[in-house]
């Protein structure tokens, strides 16, 4: 676990293993979220990269016999 330091101006730095792992660049969007007692991070991606992540998934749903 990482420990990071909070500037004088709130900053904080991302530890290299952490970015690298995550890949996370500069200049990228991060949504942080405050939770419970915590802070989350979650790198955000271009829509265009998101292209193909769901292939493969199964799309068949089993549906009640009075459903049509």
């Amino acid at each position: 676990m990482d420990t990071v330091i909070v500037s004088s101006q709130y900053q904080i730095v991302i530890p290299q293993e952490i970015r690298e792992s995550m890949g996370i660049v500069s200049g990228q969007k991060i949504q942080m979220i405050a939770y419970r007692n915590r802070i989350e991070l979650i790198p955000l991606k271009p829509i265009a990269q998101m292209r193909g992540f769901l292939k493969g998934i199964e799309t068949e749903v089993v549906r009640e016999g009075d459903r049509v």
